[in-house]
């Protein structure tokens, strides 16, 4: 049996300002390539990680356009939700959204909660099971949500997909996500995960595999998303579990597609205001805080653009406006 697994490709109309290209186009072009990896491999199933779409009210034009794509795969797609398929973190909206439809109309079929679906392929049954975005899914005491407790003894193997921040490393403080050091007991074989778009590839752990190969499209302009090209996994199940992570030829260099200027010019403009706090520190000898003082000191200090200067104004203005304001008070 041969599986093809992606994840978060965000369809979308629109193109992000950071980015140099025609998304839909270059969306387009990457479903082609992946519909023809497919192919090529001879694939028996389609799995999706979730957030097929960016949004769950796409445009009526968009959704036709890749409906047509995904129909022409003549393979089942099975898909869960992600959080930006639904409205609200809410799978109870799916029925509202463009994801919802295609599920109702069959172009995918949508694993739902606790539902257990059964491939068969080449003497091999797969049990498959799913767990879609919720807004508590990482949350410290639910780990459910990424552990399957029961394989059916009559299964070669189990698969379990989850839209969830499922990361093989401690992650910024603040931010929700689960180990996989903290699900090894899942009786599932292969966990594939979506969500976190720069993804972990592939890890192997006490005979257990847990996937992410990223996004397939690159939203943010971060540094990482920049150095990483998209990829998709290819699944072989015989006697053995074989995984391949194959990278879309048709995804350009991040510096071709991804721009940073309005990144680099906020750098640049903070860069600037912090050398103004110095060239001021330096400059001027402040006995006591007279705005009046700082304000003349600031209109006559030398090497400061003009627009950081009216920048600063601004902001000792408003500052001096919320002071005056908690004084009345």
């Amino acid at each position: 049996m041969k599986l093809l697994f992606f994840t978060d490709t965000h369809i979308r109309g629109t193109t992000p300002r950071n980015r140099k290209d025609n998304l839909i186009e270059t969306l387009e072009t990457k479903f082609k390539e992946i519909l023809y990896i497919s192919k090529e491999h001879d694939v028996d199933f389609i799995l999706h990680g979730g957030d097929l779409f960016d949004r769950p009210d796409i445009s009526p034009s968009i959704v036709r356009k890749f409906a047509l794509i995904l129909n022409s795969f003549h393979i089942p797609i099975y898909a869960i939700a992600g959080n930006h398929d639904i409205y609200g973190h809410n799978i109870d909206t799916l029925h509202r959204t463009m994801l919802g439809l295609f599920d109702a109309i069959g172009i995918i079929k949508l694993i739902k909660q606790d539902e257990v679906v059964f491939l068969s392929r080449d003497n091999i049954k797969v049990q498959l099971t799913g767990q879609s975005y919720k807004y508590n899914i990482d949350s410290k005491t639910n780990k459910n949500s990424y552990i399957i407790n029961k394989k059916d003894d009559d299964v070669d193997y189990a698969i379990h997909i989850v839209h969830g921040m499922l990361l093989d490393k401690p992650f910024i403080e603040g931010i929700p996500y689960t180990l996989i050091d903290d699900i090894l007991d899942t009786k599932a074989d292969i966990t594939l995960s979506g969500h976190y778009h720069s993804g972990f590839g592939v890890k192997e752990i006490e005979g257990k595999y847990f996937i992410n190969p990223g996004s397939v499209i690159r939203i943010t302009n971060s540094l990482r998303e920049i150095d990483r090209t998209p990829k998709v996994v290819l699944i072989k199940l015989d006697k053995d579990i074989n995984i391949d992570l194959i990278p879309l030829k048709t995804a350009k260099p991040g510096k071709e597609i991804l721009d940073r200027s309005h990144i680099e010019m906020a750098m640049l403009k903070n860069e600037r205001i912090v050398e103004f706090k110095q060239s001021i520190d330096s400059s001027a000898d402040f006995e006591k805080l007279d705005i009046d003082h700082i304000v003349n000191s600031l209109a006559q200090t030398e090497g400061v653009s003009d627009s950081v200067k009216k920048e600063a104004l601004m902001r000792i203005g408003n500052a001096q406006m919320y002071y005056e304001e908690d004084e009345d008070e």
